[in-house]
């Protein structure tokens, strides 16, 4: 899939180095609720047992060919139940951060979903701490659902608060059909 800055593409071990660059990050993986990457290796091995996963990309800068973050839709999730449902997730390097570069991967995503894939929900979470991840559902156009206190984060042995918030196909088609000024939410 590609957009006008980016390529979302299947993730490759090759893409080992480029990812651990911005997954050793602390300010990236522990807000997402994942452990900072603590070599290559380990980079490695995620790539292998959690990024190759059905609909899981690599977010791969055009300008450099690549990956500076992933995007995914999973399904049977804790927020996506149903089979005509899924969950969005991504995270991206912080260099990155504040140009609008995961709304435009996550809205491709969308796009996907809703057009090829036939979800008629799609679910998003972030932490408390993540209003950055918050604010890329905002400009999405996810509608708030719930907050959940007390959501284990097993991968950092704790518990927090996750916002909740869903977007229908019904929603995205009527965003789909609004004035492009408008969609781009000011980015």
């Amino acid at each position: 899939m590609e957009t006008e800055r980016l390529i979302l593409r299947p993730w490759r071990e090759s893409d080992a180095p480029a990812c651990y660059r911005y997954a050793k990050d602390p300010r990236v993986g522990p807000a997402a609720g994942w452990p900072a990457h603590t070599d290559a290796e380990n980079t490695r091995q995620v790539i292998r047992t959690v990024l190759s996963a059905p609909e899981v990309y690599a977010v791969v800068w055009k300008q450099t060919g690549q990956p500076i973050g992933s995007v995914g839709l999973h399904f049977h999730s804790e927020l996506a139940e149903k089979d005509d449902e899924c969950e969005l997730g991504y995270w991206l390097g912080v260099p990155y951060w504040g140009q609008g570069i995961m709304t435009e991967a996550a809205r491709e995503m969308l796009r996907h979903a809703f057009e090829d894939l036939a979800v008629k929900r799609v679910w998003c979470g972030y932490y408390d701490g993540n209003e950055r991840s918050g604010h890329v559902q905002q400009k999405l156009g996810f509608r708030y659902q719930r907050t959940n206190p007390q959501v284990p984060v097993p991968q950092l042995g704790e518990t927090r608060t996750v916002h909740v918030g869903l977007l229908t196909v019904e929603d995205w088609l009527a965003q789909s059909h609004a004035d492009p000024a408008e969609k781009k939410g000011g980015e």
